[in-house]
């Protein structure tokens, strides 16, 4: 890997100011443009975002949990180089984020919402102007704020509170200069609790249960038997939370509905901020994008949560919203890492960076440009075992256009390969019947991890108990 000097693009109509709408816990296909979504289902900002923008369809992260993906969104890097390996552990000193760049070549910067990196530390960082934050995980409600380094306290629902940081900022600009904004929500996290106003919306719609979340032969067949065993855990439907849920298939269904419930406050704040940007005069020479942190499971292979390697874990959504710049109806097909989004937002500003990122800018696909752009972005993937959370091990994967291998580090248990492009919903285990796949995919994953230095599994104390779980969800 080298650093690298980005050039300034040369389309007249390319905006130069960003601002990106980060998201916790929501998965690729829970919004109602996308075809796959639940038929109930309403989010008509973020479909206006992908019906005057571009919807980039093939996202994802290289880790899928909080700290570690935000870690790699802010630095252009795997979770094994920057270091933040999960929800616990600290900033490694001396790491350097990709807003500090933008600073230094002259824009104005603002961070608004969950940081969730060093854990209890919400103390402004650097590379940005504005600081709006709060500790760890953060409250739905009645949120204590950081702001710009003195806590004050509030008094109403988070994500609406973090909107009106947001929309403040913006009209604060007075066109001398460019700007970055992070808009980074707390929702849709688990444990998810909707706003006042729309507790209720889907009470009586009916849940869509995933073929794969049944135990059947050939759901099961050729599955991990952590995969199995994690069905009766924290993390599996039979035993949702440890119970605390509720009984089986009504306490799925309560889930279910909260998180879609929670997703509506956050779709009206992506629509306050579309509509402050052209209120202000500012949306034409601004790029807005969409992101979740991670994914997140709803039944899928008896599980919930994320963590594992799975696709409804680590595949999000991502929408990028530009008029007269990006041609509406937009559709990227290519493959977009969480590690590609700081090289991006760098090449959109021309600013150069001492950050040695693993990603590479996929600037050129957002004006519907040529596919080459997402040309070898196969992708590593990386998961840590958390002493809190035992029943998912380390897993380690290799991502492509076709074809995922999946190892599990420290169990033992079997491997999985699957065909994505046949078997998008991965209910049939190749690792077998594919022998040559599995074994050069193996091999192409070790190497990888060699020649990066990254054949290193961390560890971490365990202090956890019942009171703290939240910490570290």
């Amino acid at each position: 890997m080298l650093a690298f000097v980005l050039l300034a693009a040369s389309a007249d109509a390319q905006p130069r100011n960003v601002v990106f709408i980060l998201s916790d816990d929501h998965r690729y296909d829970f919004f109602s443009a996308h075809p796959n979504a639940p038929a109930f289902l309403r989010t008509p900002n973020m479909d206006r975002m992908a019906t005057e923008g571009a919807h980039l369809a093939n996202a994802f992260v290289t880790t899928s949990l909080c700290s570690p993906s935000r870690g790699s969104i802010l630095t252009g890097r795997y979770a094994h180089n920057h270091g933040i390996v999960d929800n616990t552990s600290p900033i490694p000193e001396g790491t350097r984020f990709f807003p500090q760049d933008l600073q230094a070549g002259g824009y104005r910067t603002a961070y608004v919402g969950k940081w969730h990196m060093g854990e209890v530390d919400d103390a402004p960082q650097p590379g940005f102007d504005r600081w709006v934050s709060f500790r760890g995980q953060g409250a739905y409600t009645d949120p204590l704020l950081n702001i710009d380094g003195a806590q004050v306290q509030h008094e109403g629902y988070t994500t609406d509170l973090l909107t009106d940081y947001a929309v403040e900022f913006l009209e604060a600009q007075d066109g001398s200069e460019p700007f970055f904004l992070e808009l980074s929500h707390k929702a849709v996290h688990a444990e998810f609790s909707p706003a006042p106003r729309h507790r209720g919306t889907y009470a009586d719609v009916t849940i869509p249960y995933p073929e794969t979340m049944w135990p059947t032969e050939r759901n099961v067949l050729g599955k991990p038997h952590w995969v199995r065993a994690q069905r009766g855990s924290w993390h599996g439907v039979d035993f949702m939370f440890h119970g605390d849920l509720g009984p089986g298939q009504s306490g799925f269904d309560n889930f279910y509905r909260r998180y879609t419930e929670t997703l509506l406050a956050l779709d009206e704040s992506v629509g306050r901020v579309l509509e402050t940007l052209e209120r202000l005069g500012l949306a034409e020479n601004t790029l807005v994008v969409y992101m979740g942190d991670n994914g997140f499971l709803l039944g899928e292979h008896g599980l919930i949560d994320k963590r594992n390697a799975y696709e409804e874990s680590i595949r999000v959504p991502m929408l990028a919203w530009a008029p007269g710049w990006i041609e509406p109806g937009t559709r990227v097909e290519a493959l977009v890492r969480n590690i590609d989004v700081a090289p991006t937002f760098l090449e959109l500003a021309g600013t150069s960076t001492s950050i040695d990122m693993d990603g590479t800018s996929f600037l050129d696909l957002l004006p519907g440009g040529a596919e080459a752009g997402g040309a070898g972005r196969e992708f590593l993937y990386e998961y840590y075992w958390e002493y809190a959370f035992p029943h998912t091990p380390t897993t380690f994967a290799l991502r492509g256009d076709r074809y995922k291998f999946i190892y599990y580090h420290g169990v033992w248990d079997t491997e999985e390969l699957y065909d994505i492009a046949a078997d998008p919903e991965e209910r049939v285990n190749l690792v077998e019947a594919l022998p040559e796949v599995a074994a050069d995919m193996r091999s192409r994953l070790f190497d990888r991890l060699s020649e990066d230095d990254a054949m290193r599994v961390p560890m971490r104390r365990g202090n956890w108990n019942a009171d703290e779980r939240l910490l570290y969800d």
